[in-house]
């Protein structure tokens, strides 16, 4: 049994078919979690979608309105990447609902587990890159709608820089935003975030790691956020076929390790929504992203005083 909740729903996979996202990798990973005692099902949590009124905290009324009822235009469809569908819409909310339930379980027990979300390309008023709704950016809004919260810090460690997220949060000192990311890869263009740490192509896990972690500890330090939504890309895999990063599986552990690691010594609670992922072998994605959940476990049994002790 885990000491944090997971939080899953069969209605997360887009239904996408053939497509390099493969949305089908959300039941693959909670499959994974238990077929291999990582997880039971006592530890999982089932998400309502999202309000409406929680969309809205973010998105655009009219934006949430033509996903509604399908009234995309051919160019908005064409930037979102992804074919339009019911099945895709039901899952952009329940992802949503998802990431709101992952921050609400941290709050409670240091870690709260998405496995799905991270959809961190979506803007208030248009969709991009395979995401319609920014789910962590409507977690955020509705922990502090609230009152759970008040400061809250993105660690996003996409190969695609999170513009979104930069989008949303932009000029908003209650949220701080932190992304490392492949400095020429998609989107051409970068909305600047607080906090952008740009790797040249083929960097590997030590140039990674030695960039990323010491930056997280200065951005937690200085800026003392309530609560971290961690945004853990699969797709730095030097075998992904959307990224050019040279990370392997060990060293895409030790990232969210060591990420997990710093927040958990100074009491901040983290969720996190498991984002990207394009390998070859989606058994490689479902991998990498199930290796999150080992490392959150990891940590959260190593330092479980310094938990209690950030809650006093």
């Amino acid at each position: 049994m885990l000491p944090f909740k997971l939080v899953y729903h069969k209605g997360y996979d887009l239904n996408l078919g053939e497509h390099v996202f493969p949305s089908q990798k959300f039941h693959l990973i909670a499959e994974t979690l238990v077929r291999e005692g990582i997880a039971a099902s006592e530890d999982f949590l089932t998400p309502d979608p999202a309000a409406d009124e929680d969309m809205l905290r973010v998105h655009t009324a009219e934006w949430v309105s033509k996903l509604k009822t399908g009234t995309l235009s051919a160019s908005e469809i064409m930037k979102l990447e992804i074919p339009f569908s019911r099945e895709a819409v039901n899952a952009c909310w329940l992802a949503a609902g998802g990431s709101i339930l992952a921050g609400q379980a941290a709050l409670r027990d240091g870690f709260g587990c998405n496995l799905g979300g991270g959809f961190h390309h979506a803007y208030p008023g248009h969709g991009e890159g395979f995401c319609a709704i920014h789910d962590v950016a409507v977690a955020i809004r509705r922990l502090q709608s609230d009152g759970s919260i008040r400061r809250a810090m993105v660690v996003d460690t996409d190969v695609h820089q999170g513009n979104g997220t930069a989008a949303i949060f932009t000029g908003d000192e209650s949220v701080f935003t932190l992304s490392i990311h492949q400095e020429n890869n998609y989107p051409a263009y970068k909305p600047p975030s607080d906090v952008d740490l740009e790797m040249a192509d083929r960097a590997e896990d030590d140039e990674y790691l030695g960039t990323l972690i010491p930056a997280v500890q200065s951005a937690l330090d200085e800026f003392q956020p309530q609560i971290v939504f961690y945004v853990g890309g699969a797709d730095p895999f030097c075998e992904d076929q959307l990224g050019g990063l040279m990370l392997t599986k060990t060293g895409l552990q030790t990232r969210d390790k060591l990420v997990f690691e710093e927040a958990r010594r100074r009491g901040i609670p983290v969720a996190t929504a498991l984002a990207g992922g394009y390998a070859r072998r989606v058994e490689d994605t479902v991998r990498i992203h199930a290796n999150t959940i080992v490392a959150a476990r990891e940590v959260a049994l190593e330092f479980p005083a310094a938990w209690a002790a950030g809650q006093q």
